[in-house]
């Protein structure tokens, strides 16, 4: 019996579809790309934006379209902020509490369209990296609700999962062959279980484990601690820091009611670079907050220019019914948000290419995905501190971490040539 499943939003919703593709694989079924056709369907949905909505209702009607006779199951955060408007495009709507019993469920519903499913376990492969690279829940929920943010009203729990438990699960995936484990959660930073912060588990990862990179998903500024920072001698640890900023602009931030303010930021940048030297730091960028005039988007906009960011994500303000900012006054036409929009993603564009450049001419460890194309020889990975290389080898790189000499960027990150000169080498032709 096939099933689909399909992801929209975070690493958690990325981390817990994976646990999901594993606990159905356990059981029997055979897993299939979201495209293809499938016995059972599942949606994995984000609400953040109005944009994830769109998404998930879309691939929903795609999924019935596509196999009629399916069973389709919407979950996640759309499911849990309203179920109502995911009823008719779905059989069954789980929401984040019952997302973990989530194949039990189904079991519960198939005898009475399909039979038990028989055969061996199959390995998940939703992102097309299997057992290289692996997403690990540490923490869920958030109860310090942004201005904005829907996220507390479907993840309203705080709570951390134990050492043991994440010890166990990436001792586990060392052993099916994955050379990188990224910890994930709605605040990572705030990880907290039998008297251990998240630097003390990252600590016992690195001393009770043989993972090969550990990377952490996005923190806030505030977190980041020198005793934290130091735990980055460990040369597993990788060298990318997601701190979403959201404004450049001080009255923008009070509005939005983040935790910090601009010059926390700052030092906070400052120190990570100081101890950690060819650190990626990334971020995240909102456009057209109620209220924000050109000025405050003048601020963001410097703000960004001077933080020498390796990557921003850029979005408009959404607006989601429920939250503090639905209601504030000003709201931003969606002509001037696009536009905002498009001038920050130029300057996105051009911090990326200044940050890979730096780095042309330098040998660095690279943990290397899959050919770009079948047979083309070209493969894609990342390093540690999150560039692209794409180099040429005559012999499969897949799921190996080798040294490749960046050379010059392309549209998608840095080419490169192997680093050992017993590998076959050379600068790889890429679009640009």
């Amino acid at each position: 019996m096939k099933v689909a499943l399909y992801t929209l939003g975070c690493k958690l919703n990325q981390a817990e579809t994976e646990l999901l593709a594993s606990r159905f694989s356990e059981a029997g079924y055979q897993l299939v790309a979201s495209n293809e056709a499938a016995d059972i369907c599942i949606a994995n949905t984000c609400t953040v934006t109005h944009i994830a909505d769109r998404k998930s209702r879309h691939w929903l009607r795609m999924a019935r379209r596509r196999n009629p006779d399916a069973l389709i199951v919407a979950t996640g955060c759309y499911a849990q902020r309203a179920p109502q408007e995911l009823a008719p495009l779905a059989d069954l709507v789980s929401d984040n509490g019952e997302k973990g019993r989530l194949l039990e469920t189904v079991q519960g519903l198939l005898p009475r369209v399909f039979p038990p499913p028989t055969g061996k376990p199959c390995r998940a492969n939703l992102n097309g990296n299997a057992r290289i690279r692996s997403l690990i829940k540490i923490q869920d929920g958030c109860n310090t609700p942004c201005s904005y943010c829907i996220v507390p009203t479907v993840r309203p729990y705080e709570y951390s999962l134990p050492p043991s438990m994440i010890i166990e699960q990436i001792e586990a995936k060392v052993t099916a062959g994955y050379r990188e484990v990224v910890l994930t959660g709605t605040k990572v930073g705030c990880y907290s279980c039998e008297g251990k912060s998240l630097g003390d588990l990252v600590r016992l990862i690195l001393s009770e484990t043989g993972i090969e990179r550990l990377r952490l998903s996005s923190l806030q500024p505030q977190e980041i601690s020198p005793d934290l920072l130091s735990l980055w001698q460990d040369k597993r640890l990788c060298r990318h820091f997601h701190l979403a900023l959201q404004s450049g602009s001080e009255a923008t931030l009070r509005k939005m009611k983040r935790r910090y303010a601009l010059n926390d930021y700052v030092k906070t940048t400052h120190s990570i670079r100081e101890a950690i030297p060819g650190a990626a730091i990334t971020t995240d960028i909102m456009v057209g907050f109620p209220g924000e005039s050109d000025e405050d988007f003048e601020q963001s906009y410097r703000f960004c220019q001077q933080a020498d960011f390796a990557g921003i994500h850029v979005f408009p303000y959404s607006r989601r019914q429920g939250t503090e900012a639905d209601a504030l006054p000003n709201q931003v036409r969606n002509q001037t948000k696009q536009a905002r929009t498009w001038r920050m993603l130029e300057l996105a564009q051009a911090c990326q290419q200044k940050f890979r450049e730096q780095f042309a001419g330098n040998s660095l460890p690279v943990l290397w995905e899959k050919e770009t194309s079948p047979g083309s020889g070209i493969y894609s990975g990342l390093t540690d501190n999150y560039i692209r290389v794409f180099a040429r080898s005559r012999r499969s790189l897949s799921n190996k971490i080798t040294a490749a000499r960046l050379l010059t960027p392309c549209k998608q990150g840095m080419q490169g040539e192997l680093a050992d000169e017993n590998q076959d080498s050379g600068e790889t032709e890429l679009q640009n």
